[in-house]
């Protein structure tokens, strides 16, 4: 066999399995997006906008927002983020509800709060989907007010506001 025909087949074999990758890719509901939002000035970034769009007009784009609802006192906070994160810092007063534990741990906040108490998810920040995941299972299970803030823990703990610690 001479080497050009080898390097057509070569290239024929390639060229196909890339074909069948991206139709396998393009049915599944498991497929990597084709795009993504990757500019944190725009919000989170991420390449599935599709576990964002439910509560894109939910988010609270800046700590000072953030800090006023939780100074008002009306409103939980929950860190979507892990327990071992939480317990090194956290927004004060607010609840961990890592999205892992949210089937184990979610009875216990519909126990203790109302499916209409206003709630702020938040996470690591910008390049975190954690807290969009756990504001839609929190929509999911019936609670009705639910906000994103998007710069999450750092954003809170970089403009100075207090935090706690365990």
């Amino acid at each position: 066999m001479k080497a050009i025909d080898l390097i057509k087949q070569i290239f024929l074999l390639l060229s196909a399995a890339l074909v069948l990758a991206l139709g396998v890719n393009a049915v599944s509901p498991r497929g990597i997006p084709w795009y993504g939002q990757w500019d944190e000035a725009q919000g989170v970034v991420t390449a599935d906008q599709a576990v964002l769009q439910p509560t894109l007009d939910f988010e609270i784009p800046d700590a000072s927002t953030a800090q006023r609802l939780h100074a008002s006192g009306q409103v939980l906070f929950i860190d979507s983020r892990t327990a071992a994160d939480f317990r090194e810092g956290h927004i004060p007063g607010a609840v961990s509800l890592p999205v892992g534990e949210f089937d184990r741990q979610i009875e216990a906040l519909q126990t203790r709060y109302d499916s209409t108490h206003p709630i702020v998810t938040y996470c690591s920040g910008r390049s975190c989907q954690d807290s969009h995941i756990l504001a839609q299972r929190l929509f999911e299970v019936g609670f009705e007010n639910v906000s994103v803030f998007i710069d999450g823990y750092p954003g809170w703990s970089g403009e100075g506001y207090p935090v706690e610690t365990e």
